[in-house]
């Protein structure tokens, strides 16, 4: 086995899904923002995972689609999302968002990962749960996790004074696979 994995969008997915609140939330839409650009990296010591991380760059979010609100979401609505997004990022001065894990656990059906994950320039504990699965060649790693925006200094988008808001936590997934000849 090698003694790093090397991951990156080609390998899997990276995606956030949003939720929407205030007293007009059925108005707004639920997003399903892809992460174009990503890099991720496993390192091994023997056969165990000791390290792990994973790079975002923040101006590669894409709004694939939102579900819910008045009507549906248009091309024009999506480049208003994103470009809302990247305001709310400060993308320009926080180009990554960075998760590292220096703390990792075998448990049932995968690995608990206990690292450092920095946000418009605030880092904090985090926890992620990797799934692994075995596809015979391959591995397919997967991982859900909520974060909540306001605790990395992040202030949700919200219009209409506040009636139709960006939820403040965010569900993020991720999916990848890796050939074990790799």
């Amino acid at each position: 086995m090698t003694d790093k994995w090397a991951f990156d969008a080609s390998d899997g997915e990276l995606v956030v899904h949003t939720g929407v609140t205030g007293r007009a939330a059925r108005m707004g839409h639920r997003l399903t923002i892809a992460v174009t650009r990503w890099r991720a990296t496993v390192n091994w010591a023997g056969t165990e995972p000791v390290g792990v991380e994973l790079v975002a760059e923040t101006e590669s979010f894409e709004v694939l689609r939102g579900e819910g609100g008045v009507k549906g979401l248009s091309g024009p609505e999506k480049v208003m999302a994103k470009s809302n997004a990247m305001k709310s990022l400060d993308a320009g001065r926080y180009p990554e968002i960075r998760y590292a894990a220096t703390d990792i656990a075998k448990n049932d059906g995968g690995y608990r990962l206990t690292g450092a994950l920095q946000i418009h320039g605030k880092s904090r504990d985090h926890v992620v749960d990797v799934r692994t699965e075995d596809l015979g060649d391959s591995w397919r790693m997967s991982a859900e996790s909520l974060v909540r925006q306001s605790d990395y200094g992040v202030k949700p988008y919200s219009l209409l004074m506040g009636s139709v808001r960006v939820a403040d936590e965010v569900a993020v997934s991720f999916t990848a696979v890796h050939a074990k000849d790799d």
